[in-house]
């Protein structure tokens, strides 16, 4: 069956792809491939057998593969990480043989659907990810396909080398999936597209022919295997279309779309591999790269153009072009008060006058000559104001913004979500502001809106549109708004995609773009390469309709019985999980950034565990057709167990993904009247065991000494045994501070100390340090009458209900306070989370919100005090800030703070991996230590003994106390200390 069906399909694709006859063949054959297709388990049997060790059939991995970053879903059968290209020969093989479709996938991050599939995944990421080597003479490096971008870029930067394009995902995208697309990123007009950079690749085709390619760059001779009948058929497809190729194609630099048959023709080499590049896997699949690096500048200066709008920026394009620079930006006021709203004014920084702005880089030898071409550009181009950012904190906090930008445009103007589709198009340069103002009005006449930005200097305009997609109808408006924008981008002589490729998104639309004759070109070139139709079908040629297999529009709402009120998403559970737009950040490496998302996914590499992977599972949960279980389906489980409910996805994710919250919510609606695990009432009721133990808490430290006892209490409450029972402090907070209130002056302005469990019972010098600052600054504090729980613990254990009932107590025990302008100042970061985030979702009333105003930490407080610290001038600090510190708070104040101290301070990215009860239950372990692996422990073993560690999080403290010899102070213990 599977060679009739075959042969059928070789003769389709030489039909015209505008058939209705051979599209209905296609979907049917599609549909029958399914049919006849073995199990899933079974399927990964036989590629295990077949030599393939590294295969995942399970329904976490196969939800967490079944989107990209695209608007698509498409479950696959198995997903497989080949660890060499054996592995890879070993799945072309067994799938060419069972008529199974093959789709290649580096991070996910393809926008057009390019990398989701109903076969076999191949994750290159995963363990096909190294450079392989690194020759700075010949300015080149070999990598396997898996090889992040960012990671090439460490590699060859102590030569001073650089590989040019660099997309906004450079932190997560592969060099693989770069090519597949023939990305290009913001300084192409420097160094040209990916296929611009290729010099070298291994290719193995749908047919299982190995090609060793080598490009024509720079004039250099192509070499090509000797004999091969595929690169035969291909000199017979192109001689029979040099016309077509010539007019059609290679227009402007932009134009992406289809295959570039142009560098097939004679005079430029018949350069199979450049024409390879931006393919999008249909026509091989890729094991080996060598790519050209350049050197890096001496110097980058960016210039900021101001605009009144963003069509005025793009007129003004072109002339920026005049000044050479290497990259040429452009994004308008739209996305700007998005990141002011989610991050703060203070991440957003000083812009010159304008609606928008032309971000424009200029490089050069020296300083003066580089600041002076800069200014010149500033002058010369036509803007309303201009800024020159030499300072390069500053810029690189402009460029995030751009970086951001497909995150950020996750939701539109009018607060909806926002969806990609219509996301890239291009148009030649010297007419993008004439199609900035067509593209508004047909926005307009659609009743749409968006947040554009992108290259301007290549034409390249990226926008995600609030389409209607999860209303009735909404596919067909998606169709008819796509149908009418490739209408209106081709009328420019543009590109339907600038730089992702066609994808499912746009690959139909190519007849608006190409001639007939251009059309049966591609399925000759797709036949001569991959005649069975395994490599990614339904892309480029014979394509699924652009409406087909759509995420959002499968998804029913949930917004009854829910804990939260997810606000920001009209209290629909449904849209706060589709708020993934798949972008993959967290995937990236967080080392360097300062940002904590994703911790276990950097312990484990594994899509499943990115919060990116669970996003995924929780759509197929409520789509409820793979995932059929529910809230309890042990798929979700899976997904959610190494969840270490940090929020860092909460501020670190562009699109505002808070993975804990729906933890939180999944578990409490899975265990909701039923029976919890152990830990759920050990560590999730810990401040009630807590409060009991503060009665004899000598007695209890005692026991738990005792041999046999300390090891069997932790298993029976669901704790590894690895893990140490904390001593109980013999008095607490509360106590040391009604029995001094005596001594403290009342004179201060009134400020409200939240204290936390964590401080009462096990920490009260952290508390004492607290209000010995907070009376310096000239505070007087004051506690609650009763001692207070925010929840915490019954908020990560999924006990909402309980949760609510405690954090709605405190909030009323502190609402007064808040009612008259007096600040509350939490000490533990996690608490005082809660009351600024937490509460407002769960309790959700006024009351709440007031609180939430009023919550302070101790450095924000000081910084609008004015206080003057005293001096740490010669001090070395490492610094952990706690998660919800970071994602909640944010830990600039206290950065500011230790900074006008004189401290020297090291700040960690990243999770401490002990995240609360998260790294002390059983199964955790390991990863809770991998993740202190990544950042924490690597800088407690350089810190010599008179650095101090700083670390305000109680399970920070633990895990250090847990792993190593050195012991973490607050903030305020450090504060204290040098007071005098």
């Amino acid at each position: 069956m599977s060679v009739t069906a075959g042969t059928l399909l070789a003769g389709a694709l030489t039909w015209n792809v505008t058939d209705p006859a051979a599209t209905a063949f296609v979907a049917c054959y599609e549909c029958c491939s399914m049919l006849r297709m073995v199990s899933a388990d079974a399927f990964a049997a036989l590629l295990r057998n077949n030599g393939v060790s590294d295969i995942y059939s399970d329904g976490a991995h196969r939800a967490a593969y079944s989107s990209d970053a695209s608007l698509y879903r498409v479950t696959p059968t198995v997903v497989a990480c080949p660890q060499s290209s054996d592995d890879v020969a070993a799945i072309l093989d067994v799938c060419r043989t069972e008529g199974v479709p093959v789709t290649a996938r580096g991070a996910g991050t393809s926008v057009a659907g390019n990398a989701v599939g109903t076969g076999v995944i191949v994750d290159f990421s995963r363990h096909m990810n190294r450079v392989l080597e690194v020759d700075s003479s010949s300015r080149t490096a070999v990598v396997q396909p898996g090889t992040v971008q960012a990671v090439l870029q460490a590699a060859v930067a102590p030569h001073n080398l650089r590989f040019g394009p660099d997309p906004s995902t450079h932190t997560r995208c592969t060099i693989g999936g770069m090519i597949g697309n023939n990305a290009c990123g913001s300084r192409t007009l420097g160094y040209g597209r990916t296929s611009d950079n290729v010099s070298r690749m291994e290719l193995m085709t749908g047919s299982g022919e190995v090609l060793r390619l080598a490009s024509a760059v720079e004039g250099s001779t192509v070499a090509l295997p000797d004999h091969s009948p595929l690169l035969d058929q291909l000199r017979t497809v192109t001689s029979s279309g040099l016309a077509t190729i010539r007019t059609q194609f290679a227009q402007f630099g932009r134009q992406v779309s289809g295959y570039a048959l142009e560098h097939l023709l004679p005079e430029n080499k018949f350069d199979v591999g450049r024409m390879v590049v931006g393919s999008e896997g249909t026509l091989g699949l890729l094991t080996e790269a060598t790519v050209r690096l350049v050197t890096e500048p001496k110097v980058r200066i960016l210039v900021v153009l101001g605009y009144p709008d963003i069509a005025s920026a793009g007129d003004a394009a072109p002339t920026v072009l005049g000044f050479a620079p290497t990259a040429c930006e452009g994004i308008d006021s739209r996305i700007v008060d998005v990141v002011r709203e989610r991050r703060g004014h203070s991440a957003v920084p000083p812009l010159p006058r304008g609606a928008a702005w032309l971000f424009v880089e200029v490089v050069g030898d020296t300083y003066l000559d580089t600041v002076a071409l800069a200014e010149q550009v500033g002058h010369g181009c036509g803007a309303v104001d201009s800024l020159v950012v030499t300072d390069a904190a500053r810029a690189a906090a402009l460029w995030r913004i751009r970086a951001d930008g497909a995150g950020l445009a996750g939701r539109s103007p009018a607060g909806l979500p926002a969806h990609a589709g219509w996301e890239d198009a291009a148009v030649p340069p010297a007419r993008l502001g004439e199609y900035l103002r067509d593209f508004d009005a047909l926005m307009d006449d659609f009743g749409v809106t968006g947040l554009p930005y992108g290259h301007f200097g290549d034409g390249c305009l990226h926008v995600r549109i609030d389409l209607p997609l999860d209303k009735p109808g909404g596919p067909r408006v998606f169709r008819e708004f796509l149908n009418a924008a490739g209408t209106l981008v081709a009328s420019y002589g543009g590109s339907l995609s600038g730089e992702h490729g066609d994808g499912r998104a746009r690959s139909e639309l190519l007849p608006l773009m190409y001639s007939n004759e251009a059309l049966d070109l591609f399925a000759a070139v797709k036949h001569a390469f991959d005649p069975d139709n395994i490599l990614n079908p339904g892309v480029v040629v014979d394509p699924r309709p652009l409406d087909a297999d759509l995420r959002v529009p499968a998804a029913p709402l949930i917004r009854r019985d829910l804990a939260l009120a997810y606000h920001g998403d009209g209290g629909d559970f449904t849209q706060a999980v589709h708020r993934c737009t798949g972008v993959g950040k967290c995937r990236a490496d967080n080392t360097t950034s300062g940002e904590v998302m994703c911790p276990s996914y950097q312990a484990t590499r594994d899509e499943k565990d990115s919060t990116r992977g669970r996003a995924r599972v929780l759509q197929e949960m409520i789509n409820g057709t793979e995932i059929t279980g529910g809230w309890r389906a042990p798929e979700v489980h899976d997904a959610l167990d190494l969840c270490l409910s940090c929020k860092g996805c909460a501020s670190d994710c562009p699109t505002g993904v808070d993975m804990a919250a729906f933890k939180s919510e999944v578990l409490h609606q899975s265990y909701k009247g039923r029976l919890r695990p152990p830990s759920h009432y050990s560590l999730g009721w810990l401040p009630r065991w807590a409060k009991i133990a503060s009665k004899s808490p000598r007695l209890v430290n005692k026991a738990t000494k005792l041999p046999g006892i300390g090891p069997l209490a932790l298993s029976a409450a669901g704790v590894d045994s690895r893990r140490n029972i904390p001593p109980f402090a013999p008095r607490t907070f509360r106590s040391w501070f009604e029995s001094t209130a005596h001594e403290r002056s009342t004179s201060g302005d009134p400020v409200i100390l939240f204290v936390d469990s964590f401080t009462n019972y096990f920490t009260p010098e952290i508390g004492i340090a607290t209000v010995r600052v907070l009376e310096h600054a000239g505070y007087s504090p004051r506690i609650t009458d009763k001692q207070q729980c925010c929840g915490l613990t019954w908020i990560s254990t999924g006990q909402l209900a309980g949760a609510k009932k405690k954090l709605g107590a405190t909030v009323d025990a502190l609402s007064a306070s808040a009612n008259n302008g007096v600040p509350i100042v939490g000490m533990e970061p996690s608490c005082t989370g809660v009351l600024r985030s937490d509460a407002v979702e769960l309790v959700n009333n006024d009351a709440s919100r007031r609180v939430a105003g009023a919550t302070r930490t101790l450095a924000e407080l000081l910084k609008e005090r004015g206080w003057e610290p005293p001096s740490l001038s010669g001090m070395k600090v490492v610094a952990q800030p706690h998660c919800h510190h970071h994602a909640v708070m944010g830990w600039s104040p206290d950065a500011e703070l230790l900074q006008t101290a004189g401290a020297e301070v090291k700040r960690l990215g990243g999770c401490c991996g002990l995240a609360g009860n998260f790294g002390v239950e059983k199964g955790h372990y390991e990863v809770s230590v991998a993740v202190a692996e990544q950042q924490l422990l690597p800088a407690i073993a350089s810190a010599d003994e008179s650095t101090s560690i700083l670390a305000d999080g109680y399970s920070c403290r633990t895990q250090l106390s847990d792993l190593t010899s050195r012991h973490g102070q607050h903030l305020a213990e450090l504060l204290a200390s040098k007071l005098p």
